[in-house]
């Protein structure tokens, strides 16, 4: 083992929050949330929140409408 080796090693053993930890990308817990989220992601976006976005498309459509013709005037 070479000494640059070595206190590479003292050095991930003494700091806190190094891969040891069990937070690392590869742990457990990491690997859980991954498939979490893919889980979020894969549901569908519920109808009652869809109808909720188009009725604020259109008031904001509306809104737009009504201040360009007051604009134009």
């Amino acid at each position: 083992m070479t000494k640059d080796n070595w206190v590479t090693q003292q050095r991930a053993r003494t700091q806190p929050g190094r891969a040891e930890d069990g937070l690392g990308p590869n742990s457990d817990i990491g690997s859980r949330l991954r498939a979490l989220y893919g889980a979020v992601q894969e549901e569908g976006v519920p109808d009652q929140l869809l109808d909720l976005l188009e009725k604020l498309d259109n008031a904001e459509k509306a809104q737009q409408t009504g201040t360009t013709q007051r604009d134009g005037e």
